[in-house]
């Protein structure tokens, strides 16, 4: 390991160091990997971002590269392949909320053009820099993101509660939560 220093959740391990240093914060603008990053964040719910990180790579496979018309066209048959998937969690709830969220996701680009314009509007288009010293003072929600969740539930969304919702915006860019000790703080 470098001398770097991180924000402490980034730990030692190789995938959670190379996510911080590479993509967490990053603001993103592709559909596909917003998708992603709602499905993956809904996925977290009761675990751990570690657990779901190492599994990144299965469930891009499963959910055929986060494809929103071919996820929200899934029935029977994909439920069942993906329940019996070892490399995902194995989780009725969120395997349904996926393939919702994928239809829901439609409506939101028909209605808005893209993904993209209807989730950063929750920033106002522009990344929320914070400054936190500590792991601590970083909040589990925010305003936005419970305006965020509100509205996404109301289109039909789920797994996007508050939390869920401002651990993506962090995640995509949204919001920089990098502690001022952290070597990305300023780079993202």
């Amino acid at each position: 390991m470098d001398d770097l220093e991180r924000c402490g959740w980034a730990g030692e391990d190789t995938q959670m160091v190379r996510y911080h240093d590479e993509e967490w914060g990053v603001p993103e603008h592709d559909d596909r990997t917003l998708f992603e990053f709602l499905t993956l964040e809904g996925a977290q719910a009761g675990l751990s971002w570690r657990t779901i990180l190492h599994r990144r790579d299965t469930y891009r496979a499963a959910f055929e590269g986060y494809d929103l018309e071919r996820i929200a066209a899934y029935g029977d048959a994909d439920v069942a392949r993906l329940l019996a998937d070892p490399g995902i969690i194995r989780n009725r709830a969120k395997v349904a909320a996926t393939i919702g969220n994928a239809q829901a996701a439609l409506a939101v680009i028909e209605d808005w053009g893209t993904l993209d314009r209807f989730v950063w509007q929750f920033v106002d288009d522009v990344v929320k820099v914070n400054r936190p010293r500590h792991l601590g003072d970083v909040p589990a929600e925010t305003d936005e993101s419970r305006a965020m969740s509100k509205e996404l539930r109301r289109r039909g969304f789920r797994f996007v509660g508050p939390t869920i919702c401002y651990a993506f915006m962090q995640a995509t860019g949204m919001v920089n939560d990098h502690l001022v000790t952290c070597f990305r703080q300023r780079a993202v």
